[in-house]
């Protein structure tokens, strides 16, 4: 490294990332983007004071039949006759925007752009105006890359809202997390961000600056797992009351919360069918009870593999049938392509058919606008190149790093550090030294490039490097020259855990533990240091790191998820007190003995009598190595309900609550949809929590509201708890501060029978935050 960037590493982060991303962006302009209707048009598909209904039944109606199946797929060719341009549905832009799909060209003037943590860690600040600014900056830079003519598309396949369900999901690490409430909520905001719209309110549907996608819709969550791959895997048990309550609601959310312009269905089937060749799941759902508008696109090759790989249809026409006729619009994949003629030629689809899908995709290309000429003359035309890569996006970064980091252990107060009393410190670990380990899947080339140990060596003048394992997989290490590196210097930090080898999209993991040598060089390292030793943890998924935990030579554990471009001056600033840690973690770290529970199995809810644990912590029922919302901070936080803040409904004077149903255990429940929208919206109250930091640092903490009922699931399958709100807080040393949550009785205290529907059972309801609760009783 060099004398100007060893200097850099001692400036401020602002100033840091801004020089450091200065070489990564240009304004160069390379050339037009493609759009339609720029010489002057009669038709109506030009006209943009016509409805889009319209514009867009009017475009379908000058195809030929030929010219209809060509645009049947994710790399849709042009018409020249009709100045229609060739379209590229595949963009990808999970944490910022990357060129991992199709439509999107890192490769000209433009060659990078901002790299955002990866989703799990960001959704670990519990923050959702942190999760909208992100895709307000995903959107912004998007629609910069278009207008420099780098982009032949806009309709980016992201964010994934699965729920977390396995820990050995390689996909994990894109989510949000284990729990639908924080999933839906981030779905929703992220979308608008991207989008264009408003953290809340009204949503111009007409008007996008760019467009995200739900996905896999649903029940999704297995790459390949002993051999079981998620082309050939039918989840056959996904029960009615598992959809209404775990799998579904972060797509309802997105899209009914959001707004969301596309939705992507899954590879796997459920309970038998194709996710893609589904009706009720896409036409009947989707687009009839939430009314999503937009387009649904199958993911990559998946309508093949309904007839290569699963055998649900029988011919490639009765596979292309079947998706056009569920409400499925385009294919990731030339399937389509290749066989819709013939498909409409043995009276498999109609055209009316291909015209129904045609008219969602083009439609959601018009409120891109790339059908109102020039883009640049138009609403998003002044989003320039210099507009990527700027000072704010790398400060929302940082910020989204540092928000996201979860301490897990800080025995004795091992932290902070103090940089005026680390003369020498040893860095130790294969994740220490490669920028790109930090970025975790789907990313697009990173505005900057720098190492934790990079960021650490301006920290302190004696640090000295050893990987100690070759990788990951840590099958060959070095733990005799760890330990006598750790042996020779006053403060240590390991930075292990996993990277994409070990977890990624096609890749679960078998084990929970760390990999290979790893605990092997931790322990030895631990035990030869002068001190407690500082453990970095960087992995997507949960590991089990009881023996740590446990170990009092390791005085404090950090997760830092895979934490971005910044993420190695995230991490040294909470390491030496620059940051106040307040992450908490999204999802539950099993012990490694979870790995006897069949990722096959769907089941959320626990069967005590096979012995089957059931999942997350909303179901779980074993042991945990840290548990859903944990999280330690360098300050002291508590939590208490304001009794004269909370004001509950009078529930006796109010109509509509005489449904009741009652169980065969003898429960009393009250139907949600029977109560009505109308007599839901009457019993909403604010829950008034007084929090108070009491030092002895500033902090941002997340404040989460809980849920739970006498006697947990022991009735109707309810869960153990449910979180029902949260909000994130900056708050001064000693500082207290009063926070609100609106109450929806209906939406919160609700829960999922086995046939799907949402009940509330008479009497108590219990409302946590912290140490704290407070009782409901719903007893008209």
């Amino acid at each position: 490294m060099g004398r100007r960037a060893r200097a850099l590493l001692h400036a401020p982060a602002p100033l840091l990332l801004l020089a450091l991303a200065a070489a990564a962006a240009t304004v160069a302009v390379a050339s037009d983007p493609p759009f339609s209707c720029g010489a002057p048009s009669s038709a109506a598909f030009c006209n943009p004071r016509l409805p889009i209904e319209q514009r867009a039944d009017d475009l379908v109606s000058r195809l030929t039949l030929v010219e209809k199946i060509s645009q049947l797929g994710d790399q849709s060719p042009a018409v020249d006759r009709l100045g229609v341009p060739a379209y590229k549905w595949w963009s990808e832009a999970l944490h910022g925007v990357s060129n991992a799909g199709r439509g999107i060209h890192l490769d000209g003037p433009l060659r990078a752009a901002t790299s955002f943590p990866q989703v799990i860690l960001t959704a670990a600040s519990f923050n959702p105006h942190l999760w909208y600014r992100i895709g307000q900056v995903i959107g912004t830079e998007a629609r910069a890359v278009y207008n420099n003519g780098q982009a032949e598309g806009l309709t980016f396949w992201a964010p994934n809202i699965n729920v977390f369900r396995d820990p050995r999901w390689g996909r994990g690490q894109e989510t949000p997390g284990e729990d639908p409430t924080v999933t839906g909520k981030y779905a929703a905001v992220f979308v608008r961000g991207v989008q264009g719209y408003a953290i809340t309110g009204a949503i111009n549907s007409t008007d996008l600056e760019a467009s995200a996608c739900c996905k896999h819709f649903t029940a999704y969550d297995l790459e390949n797992w002993k051999g079981v791959t998620r082309y050939a895997f039918d989840a056959k048990v996904v029960t009615a009351q598992d959809l209404a309550d775990t799998y579904n609601p972060p797509f309802r959310s997105c899209v009914e919360d959001g707004g969301a312009s596309g939705i992507m269905c899954s590879y796997n089937r459920v309970n038998g069918v194709p996710t893609c060749a589904d009706y009720n799941l896409l036409s009947k759902t989707a687009r009839g009870d939430w009314r999503f508008y937009g387009y649904i696109t199958s993911d990559c090759d998946a309508v093949s593999i309904i007839h290569d790989v699963q055998g649900y249809a029988k011919t490639a026409e009765d596979a292309v049938a079947d998706v056009l006729k569920a409400g499925m619009d385009v294919n990731c994949g030339s399937y389509v392509q290749e066989h819709g003629l013939s498909a409409i030629q043995q009276g498999k689809i109609t055209e009316q058919d291909i015209n129904r899908a045609l008219h969602n995709l083009f439609a959601v290309r018009m409120r891109l606008g790339l059908f109102n000429g020039n883009p640049k003359y138009n609403r998003y035309g002044n989003i320039g190149p210099d507009q990527v890569c700027t000072q704010e996006h790398q400060n929302l970064a940082l910020e989204a790093a540092q928000h996201g980091i979860v301490l897990l252990k800080n025995d004795a107060n091992a932290l902070p550090l103090s940089k005026s009393q680390v003369p020498s410190i040893a860095v130790i670990g294969h994740n220490a030294n490669d920028a790109t380990r930090l970025l975790g899947n789907y990313f697009g080339p990173p505005c900057i490039s720098v190492t934790p140990l990079q960021v650490l060596q301006g920290y302190v003048k004696d640090t000295r490097f050893l990987a100690g394992c070759n990788s990951a997989a840590c099958n060959v290490s070095s733990i005799g020259e760890a330990a006598q590196l750790a042996s020779s210097v006053d403060y240590v930090v390991l930075f292990m855990g996993l990277d994409q080898d070990q977890e990624r999209e096609e890749v679960d993991r078998l084990e929970l533990s760390l990999p290979g040598m790893q605990e092997n060089l931790i322990n030895t390292v631990a035990n030869a240091a002068k001190k407690p030793v500082i453990l970095v943890l960087l992995c997507g998924g949960p590991v089990d790191v009881t023996f740590a935990k446990y170990n009092p030579k390791i005085g404090a554990i950090l997760w830092a998820g895979y934490p971005g471009e910044a993420g190695g001056i995230a991490i040294a600033q909470v390491l030496f007190g620059e940051h106040n840690p307040g992450g908490r973690l999204p999802v539950t770290w099993y012990p490694k003995e979870f790995t006897s529970v069949p990722m096959t199995d769907m089941r959320m809810r626990a069967d005590p009598s096979t012995g089957y644990p059931g999942r997350t912590y909303r179901f779980y029922r074993g042991n945990t190595v840290y548990k859903f919302g944990y999280g330690l901070s360098y300050s002291k936080y508590s939590h208490h309900f304001v009794a004269n803040g909370t004001k509950l409904p009078s529930l006796s004077s109010i109509d509509g609550l005489k449904a009741m149903a009652t169980t065969a255990a003898g429960t009393v429940s009250y139907d949600v949809e029977e109560i009505g929208t109308e007599t839901c919206d009457k019993l909403k109250f604010p829950a008034l929590v007084r929090v108070q930091n009491h030092g002895p640092m500033d902090g941002r903490h997340p404040v989460l509201l809980f849920l739970r009922w006498p006697n947990g699931a022991a009735d109707g399958g309810r869960p153990a708890s449910q979180l029902i709100g949260f909000q994130s807080l900056h708050l001064k040393s000693m500082q207290t501060v009063h926070v609100e949550f609106e109450v929806s009785p209906c939406k919160h205290f609700s829960r999922a029978t086995e046939d799907g529907k949402k009940v509330i059972d008479h009497g108590s309801h219990f409302m946590m935050v912290g140490d704290d609760e407070f009782e409901m009783s719903f007893t008209p």
